[in-house]
């Protein structure tokens, strides 16, 4: 068991408008203070929205941001899609390229080492980068275009790909596509418990859960594109970056 506690797949219930008036946004992140980070893509920016909801700007004149990843220490890791490349921003504010030369670089994440896990489009790969930015494969295979991935305690991986559908791999980065019941995945994944995952459909109206052996069911419905996807550390609420409406909505996970 890799010690992550159940959750049940009942429909999620949407709670509040966590913020409005987005520009295109992407991945997204929670701070320590509860604020909701959100790369807005076509802006060429990163927001910060306190949970009483005023929204103040991390960053500026990015590059097509997509993915999100906040590090344990404070440092926030944006990937840009448009510039192949993914900056790290201090909590001070100092901007600086992290990696270069990655090809339309989607969702980050990270590893159980601390690497940095990019969804690397062009080249169907999952890659991982250490401290100084070092390249290596971390998942390969029976991938398309992949767009975000998560390691799971065990080890094993779970990508999505918008040109295909969700796929697993074990810890040897092997991977297999176990469910195409999407139009298109986005890069909204997260680890729902020891043996699924959330996943939203950029291609539709939903958010679904998928099991390693394929298993897929929707748990909400109703928007607009849904992208981004973030769950809180207790899996007890999720917030849901809408493309469509360029808004950012919070619900509530099972039936409690």
């Amino acid at each position: 068991m890799c010690g992550i506690a159940a959750t049940a797949s009942t429909p999620w219930r949407r709670d509040r408008t966590l913020t409005a008036g987005l520009s295109s946004p992407v991945g997204m992140a929670i701070d320590r203070a509860g604020r909701l980070l959100v790369a807005n893509w076509s802006a060429g920016t990163v927001t910060a929205t306190t949970p009483s909801g005023e929204t103040t700007q991390v960053a500026t004149g990015l590059n097509g941001p997509s993915g999100l990843a906040l590090a344990a220490d404070g440092n926030l890791f944006v990937a840009s899609y448009s510039g192949d490349l993914v900056w790290r921003i201090s909590p001070a504010g100092k901007k600086e390229v992290f990696v270069r030369g990655l090809g339309t670089p989607a969702g980050l994440s990270f590893a159980l080492d601390g690497r940095l896990l990019i969804a690397n489009r062009t080249t169907h790969q999952i890659l991982a980068a250490d401290a100084t930015g070092r390249l290596t494969v971390a998942v390969e295979g029976d991938l398309q275009t992949p767009v975000g991935a998560v390691q799971f305690p065990d080890g094993s991986y779970a990508v999505s790909n918008i040109d295909g559908g969700v796929a697993f791999a074990g810890p040897d980065g092997r991977s297999r596509t176990v469910s195409r019941e999407f139009a298109r995945p986005g890069p909204g994944i997260a680890i729902a418990d020891e043996s699924s995952v959330y996943v939203v459909d950029y291609g539709g109206t939903e958010v679904k859960q998928v099991d390693r052996d394929g298993r897929t069911r929707v748990v909400a419905d109703g928007f607009k594109s849904p992208v981004g996807l973030v769950v809180s550390a207790d899996r007890a609420t999720a917030v849901v970056a809408d493309w469509g409406s360029n808004t950012a909505y919070r619900l509530k996970i099972g039936s409690s």
